[in-house]
């Protein structure tokens, strides 16, 4: 069944095509508040066929919802009968990013950051979401405004005739929270401004980390948009991460100048605006975790306890070469292996390792580093016994600890 207004449109664009064939052309649009492309504008062949798709989507969205709705209508008709009330439509949540890359992608880029192949057919060219000056100068409310009513005497049509409130809503926050970068600024969000005021001198605005430090520090600042950092990187790690710092880097610990809600917000930024993790509900945003589990209730596997005294002999023998005597990680080969030996003293250390994190890690390993995996050539016992020296000489609090027997 035909849909009035889409259909036209698209036979329009499916006959253009034909015509211009790989070449380029110059041709007058009439005014058409559904077309994209207005007045004198060179549109070249793959700007064409991006319409086409979006039309094609449009399209099937349309008769979609059509045959929901005579679904629907015989459902209510049927439960009006039955139990003599109306029934509401039910409504999906709306999907910013899918309304994004139907509609808007088109003409400012997968990235936002204005860079599609209708850009040279626009003049002015569609907005990069991307640069500083957006981010400063688009509130939320102007942009749902944009988007709803067009801007004058650019290419940007209004969409508020295809769109309602909750699809404009949820496209202009997917923008905001996932394409522009943040900006220290009164009127800016609070995620948003704290990664802006803490963060992004060495991480970047767009989360790669800044060119500065690429050249001055070693290692590098953590690149948030790499592909395997989602995998690698869960919330409660990044949390401790930001929280006490990470040893043998120039990732300081802010404890004491954000609170843990600050905190949380920030990690939560970072994972949804550069790592493209799905923003967790508030009921998880807001738990964020202080401390980890009491390390003085893990324990080893297989109800092993280890033997802190046999421990240290083997800890001494073996282990301190790389992570040194005090456990600080500055043993004589610490010099030379990247990265550097875990030092236990570090706060994140002591905050993070507990007797099973530390059983894995010695019996495991760490891959891309110098640590092997003991359990190749010890058994479980004298692991767990290397593992109670570590924690009960370094990791442990002095109230914590009980006497080591000095051989």
């Amino acid at each position: 069944m035909p849909i009035p207004g889409i259909d036209s449109q698209l036979q329009e664009y499916q006959t253009l095509v034909r015509k211009i064939g790989d070449g380029r052309f110059a041709k007058y649009f009439r005014e058409n508040q559904a077309l994209t492309f207005r007045a004198h504008l060179r549109i070249d062949r793959g700007a064409i066929l991006a319409r086409l798709k979006v039309l094609g989507n449009r399209r099937n969205a349309a008769r979609d919802r059509k045959g929901k709705k005579m679904k629907l209508s015989a459902i209510r008709l049927a439960l009006s009968t039955l139990l003599l009330v109306s029934a509401a439509p039910f409504a999906a949540t709306p999907d910013g990013a899918t309304i994004y890359q139907d509609f808007c992608s088109v003409c400012h880029g997968d990235q936002g950051d204005g860079r599609s192949r209708a850009r040279g057919s626009m003049q002015p060219p569609p907005r990069d979401f991307t640069s500083p000056d957006s981010a400063i100068e688009l509130t939320r409310e102007r942009m749902i405004a944009s988007v709803a009513n067009g801007v004058p005497r650019t290419a940007m049509a209004a969409w508020g005739n295809q769109l309602d409130g909750d699809d404009i809503g949820a496209v202009v926050d997917y923008i905001r929270n996932t394409l522009m970068r943040p900006i220290a600024s009164e009127t800016a969000e609070e995620a948003r401004r704290l990664y802006a005021e803490n963060c992004s001198v060495c991480h970047g605005d767009d989360g790669k980390g800044a060119k500065w430090t690429l050249r001055n520090m070693n290692p590098p600042p953590r690149n948030f948009t790499l592909p395997a950092t989602a995998g690698t990187l869960d919330r409660d790690y990044m949390v401790q991460t930001v929280r006490y710092g990470k040893a043998n880097t120039a990732m300081p610990g802010f404890e004491r100048q954000l609170d843990m809600a600050q905190i949380g917000k920030i990690v939560d930024f970072v994972r949804t605006a550069f790592m493209r993790i799905d923003t967790p509900s508030k009921s998880s945003m807001s738990a964020v975790i202080a401390n980890p589990l009491p390390a003085a209730e893990s324990t080893y596997p297989d109800g092993l306890a280890g033997d802190v005294n046999v421990g240290m002999a083997f800890y001494l023998q073996n282990c301190s070469v790389c992570h040194g005597v005090k456990g600080d990680g500055k043993g004589p080969r610490a010099y030379f292996i990247l990265p550097k030996p875990r030092d236990f003293q570090h706060p994140a250390s002591r905050h993070g390792l507990d007797r099973a994190r530390l059983f894995t890690a010695i019996a495991k390993g760490t891959r891309g580093t110098e640590m092997p995996a003991w359990n190749k050539v010890l058994t479980g016992q004298e692991i767990a016994n290397v593992a109670e020296y570590v924690y009960q000489a370094f990791i442990r609090t002095d109230e914590e600890s009980t006497s080591i027997t000095t051989q």
